[in-house]
């Protein structure tokens, strides 16, 4: 079962994470879609795997084995470019590099925390703060037009914005109207209008068992 699929920056290839434990770089082309890699990368489900979108040869992968992982696609991929095994304690459900800084890289988990990742040095990136958001860590979305703000789908604890330039992580504004466990989240890509005064972004964010969409405005952004 394919349970993650991530478009490289050009969209001419998708990395997708496997139940199986395997990550797959399949090429979309006009003339179709054809297997490019695949190698065994995990012992359990692969939540998560993630193009770099500023060195879009490396992947990312978070699985249920807990490992965070990152690979080099311009070398033989079943050799991990790093690994992380001990600051995730339950499975790694998603991945995320900052649009606007390609140092900084989000991870998200089961064991509720979002956690912020420096990348220099790639061989072993730093964790270099952390915020507990009560709730399993399914989703993170940048949003499209303030740096290093995040909205984030917490599974068992509704939907937080949270930023992340401060020194210690910070919740600005959580969401808690849908009744079920909140796996969907993301910020509409244009203003509301053509007014630069108008700086209102809309967030869509959805639950599982309910199978309700929400679709609602975060109050944060008034009072920016």
């Amino acid at each position: 079962m394919f349970l993650y699929i991530d478009w490289n920056p050009s969209a001419t290839v998708v990395a997708i994470g496997i139940s199986d434990g395997s990550v797959a770089v399949v090429s979309v082309t006009e003339s179709g879609v054809s297997l490019h890699q695949q190698w065994e990368g995990h012992q359990f489900e692969v939540w998560t795997s993630s193009f770099d979108c500023h060195l879009p040869h490396l992947v990312y992968t978070g699985s249920d084995d807990c490992r965070f992982c990152g690979w080099d696609l311009r070398d033989d991929p079943s050799n991990a470019a790093f690994q992380n095994t001990k600051a995730h304690s339950a499975g790694v459900c998603c991945i995320t590099k900052n649009p606007n800084d390609p140092n900084t890289l989000l991870t998200g988990s089961y064991d509720e925390y979002l956690r912020v990742w420096d990348m220099r040095s790639l061989l072993k990136p730093v964790n270099e703060k952390s915020l507990c958001l009560g709730g399993g860590v399914w989703r993170i979305k940048y949003h499209p037009s303030i740096p290093d703000m995040v909205l984030s789908a917490c599974m068992h604890n509704g939907f937080a914005i949270v930023d992340t330039k401060a020194s210690m992580l910070e919740i600005v504004e959580t969401y808690t109207k849908h009744e079920s466990l909140a796996y969907g989240a993301d910020w509409q890509r244009r203003k509301l209008s053509n007014d630069n005064a108008d700086t209102t972004h809309v967030v869509a964010t959805c639950s599982f068992y309910d199978k309700l969409l929400r679709i609602w405005r975060p109050q944060f952004e008034n009072g920016a």
